[in-house]
């Protein structure tokens, strides 16, 4: 946002307000491309918000007018300039349902403490899918007026490339296409004639003077009722446990049950197909977000979202068929790059990650948010790949250890990584730095590469105040094609 999107709102509260802003604070950025700003002046305060996207702010500003005249507990909307890409709604405060939850578990608080937020949300949620969605105007829903084959097929097609692919995890691309198709069927054969919130998140829900509100709504569209129910349920980083989940499912369809006739068995069958298809959904964003544009917080999300498909996967509860998928998630769950998420998010001492890897495949992604560190090209080194009695070899084998030992460029090659290194470790301790990731790479990944990572993890052994993660990309996929 530039200065005359800053003046035009400033402008924009004045108008409103009667008053002179004295301040306007810029917000942390969220997952969209939405900028808000905390705007005061000597008696009012308000949020203002630019939004570059002009359709996705005039299905906010509809909604935020329908949502209100439904009494449905959503901002204040103060005033818009849509030509501008500005309005002004209510400033609710910091404290979402999320941070709630984490502060909760901080002060070593029972589940008691936001449990009953969460059926607040969901007898809520109700409210928007059933009384909110008979007079609805659908038209003004972006980018689609319905959660429908075009929507769920952008949010796979969303997973694959920007999850999938991102982690080098192996599929066949025409049966994952085929379990998407049929994914999509089973999903669209229930009743998707509802209000379908989008979001519906702790992180969109805020809590004031104990009392609920709801933001972020922007991109509902019509649907069925289990997505937005597994939405909450199914938050990554909100981390419910099963037990809490189920007792909130069973208030929920009870809730539900007191308004219009459902098959329980039905609804939760098509609940965990909704469960899937939103775990699928995020897995999209935090790769996008994540392990392609270096945000951490998404990257921290990842191993709450595998510790859910694991759930899923282990307790049968996805739809029938989709072997694909089911093989796609399984090679996701061994996937060592995000296994080591779970051992490195927030380590006791500095944790360095030493990769060997092949160059006609991809560098290796670095998952800790820290932006990748040092990738250093042994392809300049004598190649034991070239010769028959190496080419089978690996540089962990002795032989090939023999043959690098003796080639003085490849000595004088790792005594300048280790002075390199050495001095970036002294740095990062002292600063206090928790992650540094150092790639070698060669043609295969076999030989040399293999070898450089393994003399630097041997060499590192004189570092207490570290904890080394070796892992060799190339040899593991060899190993998968034995």
């Amino acid at each position: 946002m530039n200065k005359t999107h800053t003046t035009k709102l400033m402008l924009l509260y004045k108008s409103w307000s009667g008053e002179e802003a004295v301040s306007i604070s810029p917000l942390p950025l969220s997952a969209s491309y939405r900028k808000y700003f905390r705007v005061k002046s000597e008696n009012k305060i308000a949020l203002g918000v630019f939004n570059p996207d002009h359709n996705e702010n005039k299905a906010f500003v509809a909604f935020t007018k329908h949502f209100l005249k439904n009494n449905l507990n959503v901002p204040k909307l103060y005033a818009e300039e849509l030509d501008n890409n500005i309005y002004l709604i209510e400033d609710l405060g910091n404290t979402t349902l999320y941070s709630h939850i984490t502060e909760s578990r901080k002060k070593g608080k029972t589940k008691n403490d936001f449990l009953e937020y969460y059926k607040q949300a969901l007898t809520e949620l109700l409210k928007f899918q059933t009384v909110a969605s008979t007079d609805f105007d659908y038209s003004v829903c972006y980018p689609r007026d319905s959660f429908d084959r075009q929507s769920i097929q952008w949010d796979l097609n969303y997973f694959k490339y920007y999850f999938v692919k991102l982690t080098q995890t192996p599929f066949d691309e025409q049966k994952l296409e085929d379990d998407f198709n049929s994914l999509i069927k089973f999903l669209l054969s229930t009743d998707t004639n509802y209000f379908m919130y989008r979001d519906f998140q702790s992180r969109n829900i805020i809590i004031k003077d104990d009392k609920i509100f709801f933001i972020d709504y922007q991109g509902g569209r019509k649907g069925a009722l289990q997505y937005d129910v597994a939405s909450l349920l199914y938050d990554a980083k909100a981390d419910l446990t099963e037990e809490m989940r189920k007792e909130l499912l069973a208030f929920y369809i009870s809730s539900l049950s007191k308004k219009i006739k459902i098959k329980r068995n039905d609804f939760k069958k098509y609940f965990y197909g909704y469960v899937l298809i939103r775990i699928l959904q995020s897995m999209g964003t935090y790769g996008f977000r994540g392990l392609h544009e270096k945000k951490a917080h998404f990257i921290k999300s990842i191993p709450y979202a595998i510790k859910n498909v694991k759930f899923l996967l282990q307790n049968n509860l996805l739809p029938e068929g989709l072997d694909e998928i089911k093989s796609v998630l399984n090679n996701i769950i061994n996937n060592d790059s995000i296994n080591s998420l779970n051992v490195i998010e927030e380590p006791d001492k500095l944790n360095i990650t030493i990769n060997s890897f092949s160059y006609m495949s991809s560098l290796p992604v670095d998952l800790t948010g820290n932006g990748g560190g040092f990738v250093f090209d042994c392809r300049s080194l004598n190649n034991p790949g070239r010769y028959d009695e190496y080419k089978m070899l690996t540089g962990k084998d002795q032989p090939v250890i023999d043959f690098l030992n003796k080639e003085n460029d490849v000595k004088e090659f790792l005594e300048n990584v280790f002075l390199i290194v050495d001095r970036s470790i002294k740095n990062y301790n002292e600063r206090g730095f928790k992650h540094l990731m150092i790639s070698f790479g060669c043609t295969g990944g076999q030989h040399r590469s293999v070898y450089c990572a393994e003399k630097l993890a041997d060499h590192l052994k004189q570092f207490k105040s570290i904890q080394v993660n070796l892992k060799h990309t190339q040899l593991g996929k060899r190993d998968l094609l034995k």
